[in-house]
């Protein structure tokens, strides 16, 4: 099977985090876009060869971005990050899947920090930390999945709460984040399965 690429990004319209992947021939043959089922226009990425050029819709500031990057840095290693000329942070990522995720879900704690617009995004800022640092290590380890059996998801953060959704079935899993009973419960989980009721 063609190795992927994944793109990831946070959507300007619903702070949603998105991610799409695609074989290094589809990306070399002709213009791709990566939507997010919002509606929003999405990322589009074209390419000449040599470079690939591409159109990054912003969660950080709202714009859209115009990046031009080798086709090598899209194509092979780990992966490139893409900053927002306007508060240089990261707003979109190319690369693995693994380290696209990883890198898209740091972004969506940023996005929602910044949309917040306060000190306090979170009910409490310390357990919504230490529960995202918790679901990171499961992840790691593979340990999320859903009902279905799919092991796709894409993770919304709340004020109190984060809200695991599978890609493929669209089922949902919430997680509070908002006390020490909360983190504790989370603390006692090796893996979570999306859709379990």
């Amino acid at each position: 099977m063609e190795e992927l690429r994944s793109f990831g990004y946070i959507c300007p319209k619903c702070g949603k985090a998105v991610m799409g992947s695609r074989t290094k021939f589809a990306l070399s043959a002709s213009a791709v876009r990566i939507e997010c089922d919002c509606g929003d226009p999405g990322l589009e990425v074209q390419t000449d060869g040599a470079r690939f050029r591409l159109w990054v819709p912003c969660g950080l500031c709202g714009d859209t971005h115009q990046a031009e990057v080798d086709a090598s840095a899209v194509l092979e290693g780990r992966g490139v990050g893409l900053a927002c000329p306007k508060t240089k942070q990261l707003c979109c990522y190319v690369g693995e899947e693994n380290e696209v995720r990883r890198h898209v879900e740091e972004l969506a704690i940023r996005a929602e920090k910044e949309k917040a617009g306060a000190e306090e995004a979170f009910t409490d800022n310390v357990i919504m930390y230490e529960v995202l640092s918790e679901l990171k290590d499961i992840a790691a380890r593979d340990g999320i999945s859903c009902t279905c059996g799919s092991h796709d998801y894409t993770m919304q953060i709340h004020r109190g709460a984060v809200d695991l959704t599978c890609t493929r079935c669209g089922a949902r899993l919430r997680l509070d984040a908002a006390t020490d009973e909360d983190l504790d419960r989370l603390c006692c989980q090796m893996t979570l399965t999306i859709g379990k009721r």
